[in-house]
């Protein structure tokens, strides 16, 4: 046994470490969709997004998202309706100026990975799997860097988080739909 320690210590030596990748904002789209009047989907983004993945595809469970959503950045083409979102009725910016997102666990599937964590909006905590395409393989950018990417969907229920506002419509029926899809295309910068 004793003459296999070397390659044993070798071999542990070799086994790639984890990399630590920053979230480029500048390429990154944080979307969501919701159903207005049960006839038509509205879609918003946030233009802010900030954080870091440290990915590790030889042990999964050891790699970890965490991402802070600027609610002020958000944009729906409406300047109105962008203020109504950031009320009290809504995100209450005032208040909860951020939403979170800290992954617990990364899984394989047959399509891809799940990933899995606790996702905060307006103080409230839920846990969310996002079902993730990719990541894609890394690739060297004009100025030496190395980056990948990866889109990542969930579906949410906004009642859930304390976004309950309503208003009922004279024919039956709500204005805004309680189920919101979200969807993340994120871009990552290797950090040096």
């Amino acid at each position: 046994m004793t003459r296999f320690l070397p390659l044993l210590i070798l071999a542990a030596t070799l086994q790639a470490e984890p990399i630590t990748y920053s979230i480029d904002g500048a390429h990154t789209n944080v979307q969501f969709t919701v159903r207005h009047m049960g006839i038509s989907n509205v879609k918003g983004t946030f233009q802010k997004v900030t954080g870091q993945l440290v990915w590790d595809p030889a042990n999964l469970p050891a790699s970890k998202l965490e991402a802070t959503i600027d609610i002020n950045s958000i944009d729906t083409r409406q300047a109105k309706r962008d203020a109504h979102l950031k009320s009290a009725d809504f995100f209450d910016a005032a208040k909860f100026p951020t939403m979170t997102f800290q992954s617990k666990a990364f899984r394989k599937t047959a399509s891809g990975l799940n990933m899995s964590g606790d996702l905060t909006i307006r103080g409230v905590t839920k846990p969310v799997t996002f079902a993730v395409d990719g990541p894609s393989p890394e690739v060297k950018d004009q100025m030496g860097s190395f980056r990948m990417g990866a889109s990542a969907t969930a579906k949410i229920n906004r009642k859930d988080f304390g976004l309950s506002y309503n208003a009922v419509l004279e024919t039956g029926g709500f204005v805004v739909g309680d189920e919101v899809t979200i969807t993340i295309d994120v871009e990552l910068v290797r950090r040096k």
